[in-house]
């Protein structure tokens, strides 16, 4: 038998997280089960063996929302119910007949105070982002946060749905909205507070999949000839600067010609277009996963849009641009750091600029990751590791740049080829005599 602990008001004050999943046996109410996930979420859970020797689990509350007390008294009415029960379909259906009558009395809270009560609370200690997830069910659904849970049916979601796709928003922003609040409704499901999921029958909308967008041959040119231009302006600038305020007996600002780059814009343009970062990757990444002997850099799982490292080879180019710019910038860990040495947000402005100045038109930051990608496999690596280098978490993203490797097609369906009196063609002749 495992370790119990007396689950009080102190034992829960010194749980901490250990980046993994944790539980904790209570001493007194074998059931009663205290889990706390990587990210240092706290819940109250009852278990129990169910008829068919299954083990059953349910979330009951959250810690510091609820006490243990409580808590433990609630687990003892729980599993004193549960255990005279199987999991049968119909006891399922009685389960959430009862609870639907039970709402119809005591009503259920409405989205906005679920949200503030309870969901944002669990996002902000499970999710990355829930700043922007919150955000999004407060705009999409704003005429929807005074409804109770318990009045969300599925009718309501499609006449939602339809209002945003007349009012012009896309088929992509539409499932993204409902994405959002299906998983609000999925915790409330599992939480209890409502019986049904209303989104159950809603199917998301068929959206087109995004444009890749790629540099040609001319534009990718000009986009190196502008970041060169650029350089030039800016030490050109610097001199021009130095020699107004060297006449006037002013301190000199250091000098540009020498160095290798002016500022962060021209190396993190090249490690983009070599490596395939993430906006996000690049301007979090820091020297001590820039690995310059082995030519490798490191995608920590926390910059990761998956979650998940990854190495990500460094090829001639990219491996010069980091060793020039290292060789300039030691004064601050992250590698594109901005002044104060922080992560760097102000890139829209001098990306902007340098597109004017090449002439190219609708090509974002993001673009030169799908440059990246589109340029492997027309040279023709292998659509999994191109998936691998980009991080996708399978080939559903990956297989966009599909199409941009015609010659495997070709090279496929020309297996299909017989020339007359090879073995197939004989074979063929044969069976039509």
């Amino acid at each position: 038998m495992g370790q119990r602990f007396k689950i009080d008001r102190e034992f829960m004050r010194a749980i901490k997280a250990n980046g993994k999943y944790q539980e904790f046996v209570d001493s007194v109410e074998r059931g009663f089960v205290v889990k706390v996930t990587p990210a240092g979420s706290v819940a109250y859970t009852i278990r129990w063996t169910k008829p068919d020797g299954r083990q059953g689990r349910r979330v009951i509350g959250y810690w510091p929302g609820e006490e243990p007390k409580p808590m433990r008294d609630r687990a003892k009415v729980e599993l004193r119910d549960v255990d005279k029960r199987g999991d049968t379909t119909a006891d399922v259906l009685e389960r959430r007949r009862r609870r639907v009558e039970a709402e119809k009395v005591i009503g259920t809270p409405t989205l906005a105070a679920f949200i503030g009560d309870r969901y944002g609370d669990w996002l902000a200690a499970n999710t990355r982002g829930s700043a922007a997830t919150l955000a999004r069910l407060r705009a999409s659904f704003a005429h929807l946060l005074d409804k109770p849970l318990g009045d969300f049916n599925a009718w309501i979601i499609e006449k939602w749905r339809s209002a945003r796709l007349k009012a012009g928003a896309s088929a992509a922003t539409v499932n993204r909205d409902l994405s959002a609040l299906r998983g609000l409704f999925s915790r409330a499901v599992e939480w209890g507070v409502i019986a049904e999921h209303p989104l159950a029958t809603v199917k998301a909308l068929q959206a087109p999949s995004g444009k890749v967008r790629w540099l040609s041959d001319d534009e990718e040119t000009r986009l190196r000839a502008a970041l060169d231009a650029r350089e030039e302006r800016e030490r050109g600038g610097r001199e021009s600067a130095n020699a107004w305020r060297a006449a006037r007996g002013y301190e000199l600002m250091p000098e540009l010609r020498g160095a290798a780059f002016v500022d962060y814009l021209k190396p993190a343009v090249l490690l983009s277009i070599n490596t395939g970062l993430r906006q996000g990757e690049l301007l979090k990444l820091d020297w001590q996963h820039v690995n310059l002997e082995r030519a490798i850099l490191t995608v920590i799982d926390t910059s990761a849009k998956s979650g998940k490292q990854r190495h990500i080879p460094l090829n001639d180019e990219a491996l010069a641009t980091l060793k020039a710019w290292h060789a300039q910038q030691t004064e601050h860990g992250i590698v594109f750091a901005s002044a104060s040495g922080g992560v760097r947000v102000d890139v829209k402005t001098a990306w902007k600029k340098l597109l004017a100045d090449a002439k190219i038109a609708n090509f974002r930051w993001h673009d030169m990751r799908h440059h990246f990608a589109s340029r492997l496999v027309m040279a023709g690596v292998d659509l999994n590791t191109v998936r691998e280098l980009l991080g996708h978490a399978d080939l559903t993203m990956t297989l966009r740049y599909a199409h941009l490797a015609p010659e495997h097609l070709s090279a496929a369906v020309a297996k299909l080829n017989r020339t007359p009196g090879d073995g197939t063609a004989n074979a063929n002749t044969e069976r039509q005599a």
